[in-house]
């Protein structure tokens, strides 16, 4: 996934158990490991809102976009293989 969540670092920077950000934040500790591992599929913006407040943070801070390496193999074939399609086209008898 190229969203890294870095609540873990966060909560080492500000010297915090996970269970008194939970409690801090209102959500179950359950949910916000869920959050931590990366395995969310969203967060609500007042979630979000409250975990910045509560570590004094921006978002920046807890989230990342990071490009995966297959992903760009995978473009650069693509392209590729489209330059190679279109150079088929042109060479072959009309």
């Amino acid at each position: 996934m190229p969203i890294v969540v870095n609540l873990d670092v966060m909560l080492a920077r500000r010297k915090m158990r996970l269970n008194d950000l939970a409690e801090r934040v209102g959500i179950t500790p359950q949910n916000l490991s869920v959050l931590k591992t990366g395995r969310a599929k969203a967060i609500r913006f007042s979630t979000l809102e409250k975990l910045c407040e509560v570590l004094d943070c921006q978002p920046g801070d807890l989230f990342a976009y990071e490009t995966s390496p297959v992903a760009h193999e995978r473009d650069d074939e693509g392209a590729d293989s489209r330059h190679q399609q279109g150079t088929q086209s042109r060479h072959e008898p009309a």
